[in-house]
């Protein structure tokens, strides 16, 4: 069975995009053996600490690399990749040896796919950046339309994500592909 692992680019007890992941996880359901990354306890990168690499990166690292795909929720701040999560990629970018000329990393060739919740442009900037990032670190990014939520000021007033019928046939249509994606 394959092993997708959701990272989750807010750490937000109530985070509307862990709310979508937990759909998406939902939908997916037994087709694929879902886990979701902790990354909560990982340092800020740093070079001085780089290597060898500290536990709880060693600990990440094992997770993205025993996984056959990677799917990231990510909401947008300030028309950017949240700082954790970036701090998460950046540690997942660098080589899992030092000067090793290939650079080769925790989720080098690994597939990745990008869902975000967000204001009205549904982490378009953020999803575009981690796109952008995803490909920089050689990961294989899979095409297609990605699930973009542009939260209401209901939701937002809430604190919590619907689901109506089109935005569960968008996540179904990603999961769908994502699936088969990981099977290529």
């Amino acid at each position: 069975m394959k092993k997708i692992l959701f990272i989750v680019g807010s750490l937000r007890k109530n985070s509307f995009n862990k709310s979508l992941a937990e759909s998406a996880a939902a939908i997916i359901g037994n087709r694929a053996e879902v886990s979701f990354l902790d990354y909560s306890d990982i340092p800020f990168m740093n070079q001085d600490i780089e290597y060898p690499a500290p536990e709880a990166v060693k600990r990440i690292r094992d997770e993205v690399m025993s996984a056959d795909g990677i799917w990231i929720f990510s909401p947008e701040y300030n028309f950017n990749i949240p700082g954790v999560l970036k701090n998460l990629l950046d540690w997942l970018s660098r080589p899992l040896v030092k000067g090793d000329p290939e650079r080769i990393s925790a989720a080098t060739g690994l597939p990745v796919t990008l869902s975000g919740a967000g204001g009205k442009s549904g982490a378009a900037n953020a999803r575009k950046r981690l796109s952008e990032l995803s490909i920089f670190m050689k990961m294989k990014h899979m095409d297609g339309e990605e699930t973009s939520i542009s939260l209401t000021p209901e939701e937002f007033s809430s604190d919590t994500l619907y689901l109506d019928n089109d935005r569960r046939r968008k996540l179904e249509d990603q999961a769908e592909r994502f699936l088969s994606f990981i099977e290529a």
